[in-house]
């Protein structure tokens, strides 16, 4: 079966390229910026029933790697 992505998956796979982009040219401050965009979006995408429950916990795992993994980063 092809699995389209929806509109909501693909807006919080643009912010995930922006904070890997982010995190390899050593832009914390912007990584961080981004990380913290990925979190909201996720929970606000969910609350509005723009993401399945699998999807949701997809990107909800995601943003907690990059918590923890990033939790030293610092300006």
């Amino acid at each position: 079966m092809f699995f389209l992505k929806s509109k909501a998956e693909k807006e919080l796979d643009g912010i995930l390229a922006e904070l890997k982009a982010n995190l390899e040219n050593n832009y914390k401050s912007t990584a961080q910026a981004a990380r913290v965009k990925l979190g909201e979006r996720t929970e606000e995408l969910y609350k509005a029933g723009k993401l399945t429950e699998k999807a949701y916990k997809k990107y909800k795992d995601l943003f907690e790697e990059y918590s923890l993994s990033m939790r030293n980063y610092h300006h």
